[in-house]
């Protein structure tokens, strides 16, 4: 048994079902290896990015890693903005990267680069594998500091993995969170009854069912507003369930909700800050007068930490009948005429089928969606948690083969959809049911609206080239059918809705490219 054989197998008896892959010369032992050990699932990538982001998606929904194998460190650099997206959501993520044999290093051969500078910048924990004998206990290592919600990249020069293993002894990771810190949930007690006025920020799992049912109970005890951090990695939503109000983008709008709040709790999630430096803006959101604690660490289960905030409440409340306060069921109607953005959200969320994973990278264009579908039926969605644009076709790959019996509906802005356009092809090839919806307004609207933001008033063609996605138009439905998933392009609230009925309606991959006014 070889390396390569070693590395997957203990891969597979630590849990991983599916390696998403784009491997090179360095890796090929392990391409043999799958047939070796077919129980785990080998899905090509055309491109590392996908790979990277599919790897994203997956951990979001099943909440366990996936293998990402890439080749070097220039194919790590392909995969790299996808990973930042992935650190950012805290997704658990095992990355695998193929290197040369140790002792063809020393001659610089030409794709030879420093891959753990580069791997550093993601990793919540990076190794580079040092003998055959040491793999199997190099990878159970890496899956289990994945489960922490961090990327763990393991680098593995080539002859380890044509060596002869000399016993084939298989490791198992070993996990555990830490303890919950219930002195730490005392003190947030205190702070939430002697507030005046209250929030608890929620992040991570803290978003998924068990974390939110936590949340509203604690909500209905003590009256603390409930909200979400701004781009949620993965949010279960609809009737049954709490809805978090949303902190706003823009640090204005953020800064105006924030300033409310004189208490601050902080659940699966980090201060909240502006994604830019604004001039003579700030960078945290919260009021500097505000107190704030976060009651669990990244090594600690923020839901475990949520409902033992609701254990201390119980006790000390002693109320039990409580009402928790949920959205009603509402569902918009499919409006009529041309479209445009807000139109396009409202046929969306009338039309989304009950159990479907939401993936939004639809940037200005999706803006209205998020409030729209607070009243839907039950359904998860997903953001661009790292803003690194290219994130949502590739993420819709891996929540669609995480959660294969969910329709996958990926809301996808026409620029950042060419950075990954080659996920349409991994998407045909593995026959997985996602329609994606392309907001086709031909331009690079997010930069439009920083521009006049940073008081442009009137740009000139120079600037306007750089920002418009014209000259000559991209043509989705052909690239779309090029790849493999059939596309339409619609241009009319009653066309998407009889599109998407149908798309919906059928196994595997469509695209419909949505010709926004």
């Amino acid at each position: 048994m070889n390396g390569a054989e070693i590395l997957v197998r203990t891969a597979l008896a630590a849990g991983i079902e599916v390696c998403f892959a784009n491997p090179g010369t360095t890796e090929i032992q392990i391409a043999a290896a799958f047939d070796e050990v077919p129980a785990i699932r080998p899905v090509l990538g055309l491109f590392e990015g996908v790979c990277s982001g599919a790897a994203d998606g997956y951990a979001r929904m099943k909440g366990k890693p996936a293998m990402v194998l890439m080749h070097l460190g220039p194919g790590l650099g392909n995969g790299i903005a996808n990973l930042h997206n992935a650190r950012r959501a805290f997704s658990p993520l095992f990355n695998v990267i193929g290197d040369h044999a140790s002792w063809h290093l020393s001659a610089d051969p030409p794709l030879s680069m420093d891959i753990a500078a580069l791997s550093g910048t993601v990793s919540g924990w990076q190794r580079k594998n040092q003998s055959v004998e040491a793999l199997s206990s190099d990878v159970a290592d890496a899956v289990s500091a994945t489960l922490h919600g961090q990327i763990a990249t393991l680098i593995i020069p080539n002859d380890s993995l044509w060596f002869d293993h000399p016993t084939g002894k298989i490791c198992t990771p070993s996990f555990a969170f830490d303890p919950i810190d219930h002195q730490r949930i005392d003190n947030a007690l205190h702070m939430i009854k002697a507030a005046k006025r209250p929030a608890i920020i929620m992040g991570g799992w803290a978003l998924r069912k068990r974390g939110l049912r936590a949340a509203g109970r604690i909500r209905a005890l003590t009256g603390c507003d409930l909200l979400t951090a701004m781009q949620p990695a993965c949010m279960d939503r609809g009737i049954g369930l709490p809805a978090p109000t949303r902190i706003p983008y823009f640090p204005e709008e953020a800064t105006s909700l924030l300033s409310a709040y004189d208490v601050v709790i902080l659940v699966g999630t980090s201060v909240p800050v502006s994604f830019f430096g604004y001039r003579d803006g700030i960078s945290r959101l919260v009021s500097s007068k505000a107190k704030m604690l976060s009651i669990a660490s990244e090594k600690q289960n923020a839901v475990e930490a949520l409902e033992a905030l609701v254990d201390s409440v119980d006790m000390k409340t002693g109320r039990t009948g409580i009402t928790m306060s949920l959205p009603d069921y509402q569902v918009p109607a499919v409006p009529n005429g041309k479209l445009t953005a807000e139109k396009a959200c409202m046929a969306i969320a009338a039309l989304q089928p009950d159990n479907a994973v939401i993936v939004d990278e639809g940037i200005t264009s999706s803006f209205h969606y998020f409030e729209l579908a607070r009243g839907l039926a039950p359904h998860s969605y997903m953001t661009n948690t790292g803003g690194a644009i290219g994130q949502g076709m590739p993420c819709s790959i891996g929540a669609a083969i995480a959660c294969p019996d969910r329709p996958v509906i990926n809301i996808q802005a026409d620029g950042s959809a060419m950075y990954t356009v080659q996920a349409l092809w991994t998407q045909a090839r593995e026959g997985l049911d996602i329609t994606t919806l392309i907001c086709a307004n031909h331009r690079y609207a997010i930069l439009q609206v920083e521009l006049s933001r940073a008081g442009y008033t009137s740009v000139g063609p120079m600037a306007s080239s750089i920002t418009s996605l014209d000259r000559p138009f991209i043509d989705w439905v052909s690239i779309s059918r090029g790849m493999g998933v059939p596309g339409v392009t619609v241009t009319t609230c009653e066309d998407l809705a009889k599109e998407m009925a149908r798309a919906l309606g059928e196994p595997g991959p469509h695209l419909i490219e949505m010709m926004l006014e």
